[in-house]
């Protein structure tokens, strides 16, 4: 019987390996895996990659991660915001490695990832800094940057609902980057409100289907934020 439930946080991210790339699923506050990322500073892993919208907020989930000094490199679209002093603070003092990529070429590349694809080109970035030393392109005389695909060791996602097959729904706002990022990582490991029967979702309400799910846990206290 399939199952993909583990009973505590603590178990869903125990295999995490110092220096693995994690997506961290989240727009601001909406859909952070804040059970998921306080289970990852007690388990330990460090010099991780980290992927996600931003890079943290006040000193809780993803910004208690980095403030842990467990997070080597930021990938994001969005660093700089009046509750990051985290993330800022370190940078200013050269501790933390930081790559800003546009907020649609990150999603974008994401995607790439999830579906088998070799990279994209993309006029976002072109005649800019986030452009130097990638390949670039006149397409139909607009200058184009070729960007790749941003794959993931471990994806730590939000989701509102699932079933024991891990197929997922999410609540509102909440749902922004995890369905990419379940796709793009070899493991996604989803902390959800509340576990549903199998067969109480409707086909069409499925957002991310469990074949791109690996482990769910179960975190009733959580609150959802949209």
């Amino acid at each position: 019987m399939i199952d993909k439930f583990l009973d505590t946080p603590a178990a869903a991210v125990a295999d995490i390996h110092d220096g693995a790339t994690v997506l961290v699923s989240g727009f601001g506050g909406a859909g952070m895996p804040t059970e998921l990322l306080h289970a990852l500073i007690e388990q330990g892993a460090r010099e991780l990659t980290v992927v996600s919208n931003n890079a943290g907020n006040h000193e809780t989930g993803l910004a208690a991660l980095i403030k842990a000094g467990r997070v080597r490199k930021v990938i994001c679209s969005f660093p700089k915001a009046s509750h990051s002093w985290v993330f800022d603070d370190l940078y200013r003092r050269g501790a933390i490695e930081l790559e800003c990529v546009p907020q649609g070429t990150i999603a974008e590349r994401l995607r790439a990832a999830g579906a088998g694809l070799g990279g994209f080109f993309t006029p976002t970035a072109y005649g800019t800094e986030l452009a130097t030393g990638k390949e670039t392109r006149i397409i139909d005389g607009r200058g184009h940057v070729f960007e790749t695909p941003l794959h993931g060791d471990f994806a730590l996602v939000k989701a509102d609902l699932a079933d024991r097959w891990g197929n997922l729904t999410y609540r509102k706002s909440a749902r922004n980057f995890g369905p990419i990022m379940c796709m793009a990582a070899k493991t996604a490991i989803v902390q959800v409100r509340a576990s549903v029967a199998l067969g109480e979702l409707s086909p069409e309400a499925v957002v991310t289907p469990g074949i791109f799910v690996q482990r769910v846990t179960r975190v009733a206290h959580a609150a959802f934020s949209s």
